[in-house]
């Protein structure tokens, strides 16, 4: 039986660890900047300014490209595309090696994220139709993991001898296991024609909650735009160790994969496609950690940074549900979700930028975290507007 269909009963194991390999790779290249900033800056004479570039560049890219995912997928077909995307990733950590070509690597490592993040999650829904909720919830989770290996590994690869650009370098490696991982299994996994080059999303642009979605997903990823870019900087602004801060990041990394896999899962027993009330909660969360981080960062700041995670991770997991909630072809949902990330990582991109300039007007962080704060609060009553009992006639395909 193809293993497609035998996916509506259990969730096939190969087909976990290559979502997992794969998502695992989606931001170490995003997460060790920070922690490296200090070392980066003393060998280029790079800035706060250029080294905001590090994260918004990629973050729009990854809105940008996103946005081409579902042309990608109907040009080359699944398996092809994922390949290009994770070979992208993986080019763009080992040219980290070469001088003068930091911006230019972050563009390519963003582009191949874009190609992923666009494609995976209507992958998911399409091979495991009745476990979306959970399977998105590993996808988060594997995401924000890598992470934290990104953020907590860097900088002790700096304390174990490795230079910088090593360090930069050395997350290509495991980009270039996700692929052939990813290659092999796409390979005997059964994909309808249909699925495999899905019909055009054009009619999706032409649909408000579209762009809806692209606005409060994008406000809401701004905060954690802003916590990769500059928690680091922050902490080390304060006294603490470029390896303290990066731990900091570590932890913060884990404590979105916890919640991005555990409320799924709550979510998914209480028999519910309300995703709004679960949103409430790790939009509060955020609030909370936001207005610690600016008042108090010094006080408990593993426990703040463990607050910002769960409201953080659990809340991006709920909007890519939202986004797949809408429609009920699998590869239909996943151009949503596609369209909903680029627009949204284009808008996100901009939040390091705004961080940098407030610290430069305001010699400090805190005003940005204040900032945050009230855009999660936007962002609750922005979420009000998600009934699921709404989203057919807010967002009906065309006939045929």
């Amino acid at each position: 039986m193809p293993e497609s269909r035998r996916a509506g009963a259990s969730i096939p194991l190969v087909w976990l660890a290559t979502v997992v390999l794969v998502t695992l790779n989606l931001r170490p290249f995003l997460t060790a900047i920070g922690p490296l900033a200090p070392t980066i800056q003393a060998h280029t004479g790079m800035d706060v300014q250029a080294i905001a570039w590090l994260t918004l560049l990629p973050m729009a890219l990854i809105g940008a490209g996103t946005w081409a995912a579902p042309a990608v997928l109907r040009g080359l077909g699944a398996r092809p595309a994922l390949a290009l995307a994770l070979l992208l990733i993986a080019l763009g950590c080992a040219l980290r090696l070469l001088p003068g070509w930091l911006v230019a690597t972050a563009a390519l490592c963003g582009a191949g994220v874009a190609l992923v993040q666009g494609l995976l999650p209507g992958l998911i829904k399409l091979h495991t139709p009745r476990h979306v909720a959970p399977m998105m919830g590993v996808y988060s989770a594997a995401m924000m993991g890598g992470g934290a290996l990104g953020a907590q590994l860097s900088p002790l690869a700096l304390q174990w001898g490795m230079d910088w650009r090593g360090t930069l370098a050395l997350w290509g490696v495991p980009a270039l296991a996700a692929l052939a991982l990813a290659w092999w299994q796409l390979g005997r996994m059964a994909t309808p024609q249909a699925a495999a080059r899905p019909s055009g999303s054009a009619w999706l642009l032409r649909r408000p909650r579209t762009w809806y979605l692209m606005l409060t997903f994008g406000l809401m990823n701004g905060g954690y735009a802003s916590m990769v870019a500059w928690l680091a900087p922050y902490y080390q602004q304060l006294g603490m160790s470029a390896a303290y801060s990066g731990m900091l990041v570590a932890v913060l990394s884990v404590a979105q994969a916890a919640m991005a896999l555990l409320l799924p899962v709550l979510a998914a027993r209480s028999h519910s496609h309300d995703r709004r009330p679960w949103m409430a909660f790790t939009l509060a969360q955020q609030v909370l950690g936001f207005v610690l981080l600016a008042l108090v960062p010094l006080s408990a700041p593993v426990l703040i940074v463990t607050i910002l995670g769960f409201g953080l991770g659990g809340c991006f997991t709920f909007f890519m549900l939202v986004a797949l909630d809408h429609l009920r072809q699998p590869l239909q949902a996943g151009a949503l979700s596609a369209l909903m990330q680029s627009g949204g990582f284009l808008l996100a991109a901009a939040a390091p930028w705004a961080m940098a300039q407030l610290y430069q007007w305001q010699g400090s962080f805190a005003f940005g975290w204040w900032l945050q704060a009230a855009i999660a609060v936007l962002v609750g009553v922005l979420a009000l507007r998600f009934d699921p009992a709404r989203f057919e006639s807010v967002l009906r395909p065309p006939p045929g």
